[in-house]
C-alpha cells in the first residue's frame, strides 16, 4: 500500500465525515485495528508461554492489558462513551461531581443493552453509552476498558484544570469585576510580578508575563510554580485557596512514593479544592462544575491503587514521539500532498531501523566501529584527571559542568551535599585583610546535590542544582540565590529548617585544614504557620539596629539545597522598572516557594 493511495482514500472520505455512519464506521474501525495489533498475544493470555526474562532466565508467562493512557478524547473513543461523560463511572453528565455513581464495567454495559433491548438513543441520552461499537478489550480475557484508564497528569491537571480552567476562570473574573482599563492593569501587574520572579536552576522564566499566543505543556508546568503569588491579592481569598489546594493536589499526586498518609492528604486537597472553587460560580464567571477533566481528579485514588504512583507519567512522553512521526517527516517532503510522503518515509525509517537491527544480529556491524570503541576506552583510561577535591570523587563528578543549572545525577543516594564550583573567580588580597595564615579563593557558584527522586534525576534518585552568587548572570543581572539550611531535624517541615541568601562563596586554609564557607544574609518567618490563604511560609529578612540585612559566615557543609523565594506584593502593583535581579532587594515580606520543584514541596510544607 503506497502513502499516496492512503492519502486519497483519506480525501475521498472528506464528504462523509459529518455522517452517523462513517463516525461509526471509524470508531469500529480504530478498535478493530487494536485488536488485530494485540491478537498475537491473546493465545499466551490464558495459556503460559515459555519466555526468556531479562535477566536471562526461562519463565512460563501468562500476558495481559495493562494501563492505557490518553487524553479525554481518546478515552471516550475507547470506552464508547458519548462526550461531557465519564468514562470510569456511570455519574450524570450534567452533574458529574455531584450525582450518585457506580464504576463502569463491560458487564454493566451488557446488562443496560440487554434490558433496554438496544435502545441506542435512550441509552446515549441517559448512560453515555455508544452501544453500537464494540470496544477491542471485550475479545480478550481479564480486560476491561473501563478499568485500564489510567491518570494523565497532562491533560487532567496540567493543561486541563489549571491552564483551561483556572487561569481562564481568573482572568474572566478580573474583566467581569473591572472595567477594561483597570481589568488591563491588574493583568499587566500580574505579567510583571511574574517576570520579576527570581532566577532559579530549572526554573522557566517568563519576561513577558504568561500572555502567549501558543501554550505548550512544558509552559503551564512552568507557570504553576509562580502563579500563585502572582494572583495573590488581585483576586478574593477564596480564590487564592482553591488554587493553592489543587497546587498541593497537584504536587501529592506528583510524588514518585505515595502512601496511605499521602491519599489522604490528597483527598483533603481535593475536598478543599472543591469547596473553594464554588467563589467561580458565585461571581458568575461559571455555570457549573460539570467538567470532565475536573472530575477525573475524584477517580485519581482509586487509579493510584490500582496502577501505583504516576511519578510524572503521562501523555506528554507519548506525544513526544509525535516529532519524530509527524514534525521531522513533514519537514523532509516537499509539502504538496504531504500526508502519502510522510507515510512513506516512517515506512523507509522503520525498515531501516529493522536492518540495522538484522545486521548487528549477524556480526556485519563489527569492525572498525568495535576497534575504535576499544581505542576510545584506552584514551579515556590514560586521561591525565584532576585531583579529586577534599570532598571527595562523587562531588567532584558533579560539579564538572558547572555552566549547567540542574541536571539529573548517576550515583549511590545521599541526602544532600553542597561543594563548591571547580573555577574561581579571583584570590583576596590578603594585606589588605585581616591576619589570614594563608590566600582567600573566591567561588562563583556551589553544587548542591541531593536525593530527590521526584524530580529529574539519575537511577539512584540523585539531582544536582548549582547555587549562584554572581554580579552579573550570563551577561545580565545580578544573582545571589537563596538557600535552606537545616535547624532541628525533628521538626516537620520547614519548621525545621532556615532560609538564607548567599552573598558570597570562599574557601580558605587554617592550620592545614580547608575551610569552604559562604557570606550569607537571614530570613526568619513572620509567623508560626504558612499562610492561610496560599499554604506557604512567608519570610522577611533579618536587620540590625541600623537597618541593615544581618550577615553571617557559614561552612558550606550546614547547606541544604537551594530555596526560591518570591517577594509578596498584595493589593498594590509593582514598579515598572522592577527586575527579576532586583527582586530579592526590594520586596518587605517574600513568600517561600515550595512550588518551584517537588523536592522543595516535600521539605518546605
Amino acid at each position: 500500500m503506497s502513502g499516496n493511495w492512503a492519502w486519497n482514500q483519506a480525501v475521498s472520505k472528506r464528504g462523509h465525515a459529518d455522517s452517523i455512519e462513517f463516525r461509526k464506521f471509524r470508531r469500529q474501525l480504530f478498535h478493530q485495528s487494536l485488536e488485530t495489533i494485540l491478537s498475537p498475544l491473546q493465545a499466551a493470555m490464558t495459556t503460559p508461554e515459555v519466555t526468556m526474562c531479562s535477566d536471562g532466565h526461562y519463565r512460563r508467562v501468562v500476558y495481559g492489558l495493562g494501563p492505557y493512557i490518553g487524553d479525554y478524547p481518546e478515552q471516550c473513543l475507547l470506552a464508547c462513551i458519548v462526550q461531557n461523560w465519564c468514562p470510569r463511572c456511570t455519574a450524570f453528565s450534567e452533574d458529574l461531581d455531584g450525582s450518585p455513581a457506580t464504576r463502569r464495567t463491560h458487564k454493566l454495559t451488557d446488562k443496560l443493552i440487554s434490558a433496554y433491548a438496544g435502545n441506542l438513543n435512550l441509552l446515549r441520552e441517559d448512560y453515555g453509552i455508544i452501544a453500537d461499537v464494540v470496544p477491542f478489550t471485550v475479545m480478550f480475557p481479564r480486560a476491561d476498558i473501563h478499568e485500564m484508564l489510567s491518570p494523565d497528569l497532562l491533560h487532567q491537571i496540567i493543561k486541563g484544570t489549571f491552564k483551561d480552567h483556572i487561569v481562564t476562570w481568573v482572568e474572566e473574573y478580573i474583566h467581569s469585576e473591572h472595567s477594561k482599563k483597570d481589568a488591563e492593569a491588574i493583568l499587566a501587574d500580574i505579567d510583571r510580578r511574574i517576570a520579576a520572579v527570581p532566577s532559579f536552576p530549572g526554573l522557566r522564566r517568563f519576561p513577558e508575563g504568561h500572555g502567549f499566543k501558543q501554550w505548550t505543556g512544558d509552559d503551564s508546568k512552568a507557570l504553576m510554580k509562580v502563579y500563585l503569588p502572582a494572583v495573590a491579592g488581585h483576586i478574593p481569598p477564596a480564590m487564592v485557596r482553591a488554587i493553592s489546594a489543587f497546587m498541593e493536589f497537584c504536587y501529592l499526586v506528583r510524588r514518585d512514593v505515595i502512601d496511605e498518609d499521602t491519599l489522604d492528604k490528597m483527598e483533603e486537597a481535593l475536598a478543599t479544592f472543591h469547596r473553594e472553587r464554588a467563589i467561580f460560580q458565585e461571581v458568575g464567571v461559571v455555570l457549573g462544575f460539570s467538567l470532565p477533566r475536573q472530575h477525573a481528579l475524584k477517580h485519581y485514588r482509586y487509579m493510584i491503587l490500582m496502577f501505583g504512583a504516576p511519578n510524572g507519567l503521562c501523555s506528554s512522553i507519548t506525544e513526544s514521539k509525535h516529532i519524530k512521526a509527524v514534525k521531522e517527516p513533514w519537514r523532509r517532503t516537499n509539502k504538496y500532498e504531504a500526508l502519502g510522503q510522510m507515510l512513506l518515509i516512517n515506512q523507509h525509517l522503520d525498515k531501516l531501523a529493522a536492518i540495522r537491527v538484522y545486521f548487528t544480529a549477524i556480526g556485519m556491524l563489527l569492525g572498525s566501529s568495535h576497534v575504535l570503541r576499544g581505542l576510545s576506552r584506552f584514551s579515556r583510561s590514560q586521561a591525565i584527571r584532576p585531583p579529586e577535591t577534599d570532598s571527595g570523587a562523587h562531588a567532584t563528578r558533579q560539579a564538572e559542568d558547572d555552566d549547567a543549572d540542574e541536571a539529573a545525577v548517576d550515583g549511590d543516594p545521599v541526602m544532600a551535599e553542597v561543594v563548591l564550583a571547580r573555577c574561581q573567580c579571583f584570590d583576596v588580597n590578603i594585606e589588605a585583610c585581616p591576619p589570614i595564615p594563608e590566600a582567600v579563593h573566591i567561588y562563583p557558584s556551589a553544587v548542591a546535590t541531593y536525593y530527590s527522586p521526584s524530580d529529574p534525576c539519575g537511577t539512584g534518585g540523585m539531582h544536582r542544582e548549582c547555587i549562584r552568587c554572581v554580579e552579573s548572570w550570563r551577561s545580565g543581572a545580578p544573582r545571589f540565590d537563596c538557600v535552606f539550611l537545616e535547624k532541628d531535624p525533628d521538626l516537620p517541615g520547614f519548621r525545621g529548617l532556615h532560609v538564607a541568601r548567599v552573598l558570597l562563596f570562599f574557601k580558605f586554609k587554617y592550620f592545614g585544614h580547608t575551610f569552604p564557607c559562604a557570606l550569607v544574609t537571614w530570613f526568619s518567618p513572620i509567623a508560626d504557620e504558612p499562610d492561610d490563604e496560599t499554604g506557604m511560609w512567608i519570610v522577611e529578612p533579618d536587620k540590625d539596629e541600623n537597618g541593615r540585612r544581618t550577615q553571617s559566615v557559614i561552612h558550606v557543609d550546614t547547606i541544604l539545597r537551594g530555596a526560591h523565594l518570591i517577594g509578596v506584593a498584595g493589593h498594590r502593583f509593582i514598579p515598572r522598572s522592577l527586575q527579576h535581579g532586583d527582586s530579592l532587594d526590594t520586596f518587605k515580606h517574600y513568600y517561600v516557594n515550595k512550588y518551584v520543584d517537588h523536592h522543595s514541596h516535600e521539605i518546605a510544607f
